[in-house]
């Protein structure tokens, strides 16, 4: 039974289930952030008062989001098995965690904001505009670059296994290098990451249910022959 149950974690199923997860509740956080906050440039911190409960939603989606998509690395990791590559292994796997490990910290830079925001006088003071300038560059300089690695890199992944159709290979190099060049001067590119998780996700569901089909009507028992009429 346990054997089992390990094989069940270890189907693409599992993979696809957790970046759909991931995909849709970073989605969400970050559509909610860039909704209240204001860009830089003219950025008072009225947010940090105003929409503190929006805010502070957001930012608690994003730990949850964190868990699914290692959770993602996890189960391709361990479905590639040998056919992962030591180079491509270490970059795949590291440029994911750093991901993660940057949007957790933005977001509690962003969070600490929010609390010191009811303190008179901070948000017209020198270290709202730190902690805003330091939120801003870990997500979308320092997290987003590391998550355009990760596309070129699980992009790769998919060209030399093929464990899903190669076609979201092209797609994750054209959007990772959007992400790359833009991530910094588009808000807009934060949402090319999950929406390319989210692509190769349901690929393979969609896979998956494709090819069951046909496994499924191969193990159904033949009917018997008629008995010859007397």
């Amino acid at each position: 039974m346990a054997a089992t149950a390990r094989a069940r974690l270890k189907t693409p199923r599992a993979a696809a289930f957790a970046g759909i997860v991931f995909a849709v509740v970073i989605l969400v956080a970050f559509a909610i952030l860039l909704q209240a906050i204001q860009p830089r440039a003219g950025d008072t911190g009225a947010w940090a008062r105003d929409k503190a409960s929006a805010v502070n939603f957001a930012l608690q989606l994003i730990p949850v989001a964190g868990v699914a998509f290692l959770w993602f690395i996890g189960v391709l990791r361990d479905r590639l098995g040998p056919d992962e590559d030591k180079l491509f292994a270490t970059v795949f796997l590291g440029s994911g965690v750093l991901f993660v490990g940057l949007l957790f910290v933005a977001a509690a830079a962003t969070s600490a904001i929010v609390f010191a925001a009811q303190e008179p006088g901070f948000l017209a003071g020198a270290t709202f505009r730190l902690a805003r300038s330091l939120a801003f560059d870990l997500t979308s300089v320092y997290a987003m670059k590391m998550a355009s690695v990760f596309m070129f890199t699980a992009s790769s992944l998919i060209v030399r296994t093929g464990f899903t159709s190669r076609w979201t290979a092209a797609l994750g190099y054209g959007l990772g290098l959007l992400v790359l060049l833009f991530s910094q001067s588009a808000p807009l590119t934060l949402f090319l990451f999950p929406l390319w998780v989210l692509t190769v996700s349901l690929t393979i569901l969609w896979e998956q249910w494709r090819d069951a089909e046909p496994r499924a009507a191969a193990r159904e028992p033949a009917s018997p022959p008629l008995a010859p009429e007397a």
